[in-house]
């Protein structure tokens, strides 16, 4: 018998169904040979501190460096803690069984470094030494299966894929459990965590929030002229913003005195604009949210459903580019794409042209090639995955279309020493444009231009100083962000790092969004509409941190790095987990001397307004209950002020502050106001009341 071990029930199914097994167990299906079992995602994971003895928060524990790491069934969060995750437990013991049965195994877990680490968490953790074997496919169609099981691979030849993975996954475990200890323990706010890539990720978004909320618009001015040439007139732009409004005004006035402005130098040229290549999961997931406004961790699982359901091949790929092999079948994908109605008429023109080999490239793959469809035409699915796969379908034809032609015209003119120019351009041929029907994404900023000749004089129909602001860079939206994470090293300000950091990023494209769901739930940062913006609890901890280890883009950017060296050289194992020791070391050291020194705290007798049990004591950032079941906090700045011991002391004793001057509104304004607790410890603003408001009572949420 052969044993096969997928990583969910619906893809041990289509196995199953494939190859002839047809009696459903308790767990696994069996025929024809086969035992075809799942696991349910990381049926095992690395122990937790207390499974080695570690039970209570201590400063002296740290750091925790297992030797060995142990492997345990999965657990849970309860009210109780983390427990046994009883369906683990049960599908382990039905895997064991399996194993018991088996002759050899094949490991059908997901192509990638994740579902590698999945199965080979099973196989040791059940101490199995039977020989396995290799399914690895890029999607789930009956074809793609037959084909795999047709060319299996020794389960060994993927020994450093595996080795790379729990690099990651200890590294993880390393920093996330003795950084997030040694800050919970040294701030006193036991509701704090930190990680290896959230971190960094994280002072990403607040550092960004704080240039954009800190940020004071310059004003600078710009010089417009707008031309005549015979019936046309078009706006000329000055080439030099001024910020110097009185430099500005006087070289107006002397621009007035001109009438004419001489052509002086005139370009004209035919480019080809090449089609975008396929999509990788980031640039499905940057374009979905910008399009749609989907989110990252949506955008995955939207693409897993169409995998799963055989209209798409893998999504967690991190290539944009396929092999020439896989060319082959591009024409009759995009034949089947006749019979889908959004791009039957398109697909039909290209199937008769010849095909763009922009995205042909086999040295370019990494574990998987793009993400293509497959055969399968969708007619009954959602309106998100709907959505997804027209995504896909439709960059699938612009990558294999023919560029965009255009005719460019670019002239400058001149007035004396002040020069001029504009840029226009025609369409001769959409080309992969023709997809969609869609517009130059400059459109809006081409302009027709008339018939011009270089050394020309034009006359000049009117003279405008356009008075303009310097911008702050945006803040970040799910699209942002995944680009920031993928082009970390490009944000390194030193030259030698950023060369170092070339084409390196913070985590990967399949754990991006997960990261951005991780801080959103531990409540650090909030979603505004498309922004994702930190709250006080993620500007507090970013604040304490921002100029530790933990926080460094490029340090994580280059762990990543070696994460992918691993899967080349399998010996960097060893010397990249040696070097996360020993940043684990400094981590905690730097976390807990840097807090520690900062949070001297007042104990207080004053009972917690929310609980009415524990005692609250004040901390250099914060205020907290010391019920550990209640963990109320009230963090000190707020509105540009932060609250004095004095002022805290009356508020947490009276439920009332004294007046307090000088807060900032959110449009910049000063205002004075008390702080009031009412139900719960819900801090609020009541306003000085004006004489002629005495019988008024004015309030506003505070914290």
């Amino acid at each position: 018998m052969i044993a096969i071990v997928a990583e969910k029930p619906s893809v041990a199914q289509d196995i199953a169904r494939v190859l002839g097994a047809t009696h459903k167990k308790d767990g696994y299906i069996e025929g024809n040979g086969y035992l075809v079992t799942w696991a349910y995602g990381h049926l095992v994971s690395l122990a937790y501190p207390e499974d080695y003895g570690i039970d209570s928060y201590s400063l002296k524990s740290l750091p925790i460096l297992p030797e060995p790491f142990k492997l345990i069934p999965r657990k849970k969060r309860t009210k109780k803690g983390y427990q046994t995750d009883g369906t683990a437990s049960k599908q382990l013991i039905v895997i064991r069984r399996v194993f018991d049965k088996c002759e050899k195994i094949i490991a059908a877990t997901d192509a990638g470094r994740e579902g590698e680490l999945i199965f080979r968490h099973i196989y040791n953790y059940l101490e199995c030494k039977k020989p396995f074997s290799r399914l690895w496919i890029s999607s789930l169609t009956d074809k793609a299966i037959r084909e795999g099981f047709e060319n299996l691979a020794d389960g060994t030849s993927y020994d450093n894929l595996y080795l790379a993975a729990e690099a990651r996954s200890k590294a993880d475990w390393l920093i996330g459990i003795n950084a997030s200890r040694a800050l919970c323990l040294s701030s006193g706010d036991g509701n704090n965590s930190l990680g290896r890539v959230q971190t960094p990720t994280l002072a990403l978004i607040c550092k960004r929030y704080q240039e954009n909320v800190n940020f004071q618009p310059q004003p600078y001015w710009q010089m417009l002229i707008k031309l005549r040439k015979d019936d046309a007139i078009f706006p000329v732009k000055g080439i030099t913003d001024y910020f110097d409004k009185a430099e500005a005004e006087d070289l107006y006035k002397h621009l007035k005195t001109y009438s004419v402005a001489k052509l002086s130098k005139l370009e004209q040229k035919q480019t080809a604009e090449e089609p975008p290549l396929l999509y990788d999961l980031t640039n499905l997931q940057k374009d979905a949210n910008t399009k749609y406004g989907f989110s990252a961790e949506k955008t995955l699982s939207v693409a897993q459903k169409l995998y799963e359901g055989k209209f798409i091949t893998y999504p967690r790929t991190s290539s944009r580019y396929i092999s020439s092999d896989v060319f082959e079948v591009v024409p009759d994908l995009i034949a089947n794409l006749k019979s889908y109605s959004a791009f039957s008429h398109y697909a039909s023109l290209l199937a008769v042209m010849k095909l763009n080999q922009r995205s042909v490239d086999g040295k370019k793959i990494t574990d998987h090639h793009a993400l293509l469809i497959t055969e399968n035409i969708p007619h009954k699915i959602g309106k998100e995955e709907r959505i997804i796969y027209e995504l896909i379908a439709g960059r699938f034809l612009e990558a294999f279309s023919g560029a965009c032609l255009k005719h460019i015209t670019e002239a400058e003119f001149s007035c004396d020493n002040m020069l001029f120019k504009t840029k226009g351009w025609v369409v001769k041929d959409k080309g992969w444009r023709n997809v969609y029907n869609a517009p130059d994404e400059d459109v809006n900023n081409n302009q027709p231009l008339p018939e011009l000749t270089e050394g020309e004089y034009l006359h000049i129909e009117s003279h405008n100083l356009l008075q303009k602001s310097t911008k702050a860079k945006p803040l970040y939206t799910d699209a942002g962000l995944l680009s920031a994470m993928e082009n970390a090293g490009k944000e390194v300000e030193n030259k030698e790092s950023r060369q170092a950091m070339k084409d390196c990023g913070i985590g990967t494209p399949a754990t991006r969004a997960g990261i951005i769901e991780t801080l959103l739930n531990r409540e650090y940062i909030v979603r505004n509409k498309k922004s994702l913006i930190p709250t006080k609890k993620g500007m507090a901890l970013y604040n304490s941190i921002k100029t530790m280890r933990i926080a460094d883009v490029e340090m994580t950017g280059l762990w990543e790095n070696a994460l992918a060296k691993i899967e080349k050289t399998p010996d960097y194992y060893t010397t990249f987990l040696n070097g996360m020791v020993v940043h684990t070391k400094q981590v905690t050291d730097e976390i807990v001397s840097v807090i520690k020194a900062e949070n001297t705290h007042i104990e207080t007798p004053y009972v917690c307004p929310k609980c009415r049990l524990g005692k609250i004591t004040i901390h250099q950032k914060i205020a907290k209950c010391n019920y550990s079941k209640c963990r109320y906090t009230f963090y000190r700045d707020i509105c540009g002020k932060t609250l004095t011991d004095n002022q805290l002391s009356e508020l947490f004793n009276k439920s009332k502050s004294p007046l307090i001057k000088g807060f900032k509104g959110k449009n910049g304004n000063a205002f004075d106001a008390y702080i009031e607790f009412t139900e719960g410890g819900r801090p609020v603003f009541r306003f000085p009341q004006k004489k002629e408001e005495k019988d008024n009572n004015t309030e506003s949420t505070a914290n």
